[in-house]
């Protein structure tokens, strides 16, 4: 331990999360909490409402901070720097046929990924601009600067400059990854004609600027980027990420560019490049299945682990809330291979949990198309606590798993980042690795062959769209 103390925030969707650390071996010291609203459309003043009441006495003896907030989303200022109107989220869908229009408009999916790395969806902070011109044109025109959650926090503690990173800034729609650029022909059609500031990219390790106190502030990234520099990601390490959605991605040394929209090409925190894939259906399709059979999360574990592999041939597509990979934004769930004999509550939660992890399997699928292929994968988010899915993800992915201890790692991977531009040099500081569980490997690889492809099967049956390794 030093005497050297570094903090990273996690603004994220419901709460902001403070962890302060030591600077050099990444020991957590204490931990601050606060909530957000409960909305997909925030008044950024929240966020530094949370920020503060997270930090209060907490921050005392920290030298360095990090931001690590949710990705896309957007953030309008105008000449003064005052908010334009409430930040629309991520998960703001109102701006769905705005993403439609645009990936007609700019030439389809594949001008789109050889442009920016993506297609863009609703959640992308262009169509989120396309929707303002379109909805609100007079508040269009107030806006001289666009700004993403975790750089407006950042602005807010330097009161310098604007600035962001690359990782962040991949997710806006209108960066490329590829060449380091914003591209501002793709911002201004989509906004009308208008050509509002953005801010600088900064490099991995450059400081933002320093607080009125002179806490330096890093440059802050989004928070996928900020989990994968927690993690310490390798080569052939692909997270897979069970929260409310789930998450599939890694590091590679080159960007990526997927015209089937499957894959995001975002950049990472250091100066290389996340291929991501997101699942809409995760830990939801488990809660929805224990309520469905009169039970809690624990019962559901009980009754799936007495089921067999395979569950005699029940087969879930959860599409519970529509599906994003593959893109199926209107499907709907459904149950296949319904026999007397197999109508049991134990297959039923098995074939809940299989079907949640072959979705996520379909997006091993779709990063390995890209380069990515897994060597291990590392399980985290609160799904990943249940026994019935560490049982059965090995099952599944058919590679090694291993489960970190719980953390929050993207509060962790924003103080490693602050760590980082406290010390300089070209590489993050070596942390200690964080305790982990190596789940069991089936002893017959096949039994997983045969769940994945009865899956693949059934969703090109139902869906008529074959994913990669269909």
């Amino acid at each position: 331990m030093t005497d050297k103390l570094v903090a990273g925030v996690d603004s994220s969707t419901q709460s902001t999360k403070i962890v302060v650390c030591d600077a050099e071996t990444g020991a957590v010291v204490r931990t601050g909490r606060a909530a957000h609203p409960d909305a997909t459309e925030v008044d950024p003043r929240e966020w530094w409402r949370a920020f503060t009441e997270a930090g209060d006495g907490l921050l005392d003896g920290v030298q360095a901070l990090g931001v690590g907030g949710q990705q896309h989303g957007m953030v309008t200022l105008d000449e003064d720097g005052e908010i334009v109107r409430p930040a629309l989220l991520w998960n703001d869908t109102r701006s769905g046929q705005a993403a439609e229009d645009l990936v007609r408009e700019l030439g389809g999916p594949a001008a789109w990924t050889e442009a920016v790395g993506s297609v863009p969806v609703a959640s992308f902070t262009v169509t989120k601009l396309r929707w303002l011109a379109e909805n609100e044109p007079e508040l269009a025109d107030r806006v001289a600067r666009v700004v993403l959650p975790h750089d407006w926090l950042t602005w807010r503690l330097t009161g310098g400059e604007a600035v962001t990173d690359r990782g962040d800034a991949s997710g806006t729609g209108y960066f490329s990854p590829a060449e380091g650029v914003y591209r501002r022909d793709i911002l201004k059609h989509a906004f009308g004609g208008r050509d509002p500031e953005l801010p600088r990219v900064l490099g991995p390790a450059e400081a933002a600027g320093r607080t009125p106190d002179g806490v330096l502030v890093s440059a802050g990234t989004g928070d996928n980027m900020a989990a994968a520099l927690a993690l310490g990601l390798g080569e052939g390490d692909v997270v897979v990420s069970l929260g409310t959605s789930g998450t599939v991605f890694g590091v590679c040394e080159t960007a990526s560019a997927d015209a089937t929209g499957l894959v995001a090409g975002f950049a990472d925190a250091t100066g290389r490049f996340l291929p991501l894939a997101c699942t809409l259906n995760a830990a939801r399709v488990l809660t929805a299945t224990a309520a469905m059979l009169g039970t809690d999360l624990a019962g559901l574990d009980r009754l799936a682990l007495a089921a067999q592999p395979g569950a005699e041939g029940l087969t879930l597509l959860p599409y519970l809330d529509g599906e994003r990979t593959p893109n199926l934004p209107t499907a709907a769930g459904s149950l296949h291979g319904l026999r007397r004999g197999n109508m049991t509550p134990e297959n039923l939660a098995r074939a809940a949990v299989e079907g949640m992890l072959c979705g996520l399997s379909a997006g091993l699928d779709a990063v390995a198309a890209q380069g990515l292929a897994a060597r291990r994968v590392l399980l985290i988010g609160g799904a990943a606590q249940s026994e019935a899915v560490r049982a059965i993800a090995p099952i599944v992915f058919g590679v090694p798993v291993v489960v970190p201890e719980p953390a929050e790692h993207v509060a962790l991977g924003a103080a490693r980042q602050a760590a980082w531009a406290l010390a300089g040099g070209a590489e993050p500081p070596v942390w200690e690795a964080t305790a982990q569980v190596t789940l069991e490997q089936p002893q017959s690889p096949e039994v997983g062959d045969e769940i994945r492809g009865r899956h693949l099967a059934v969703r090109q049956l139902v869906h008529d769209v074959p994913l990669q390794g269909a």
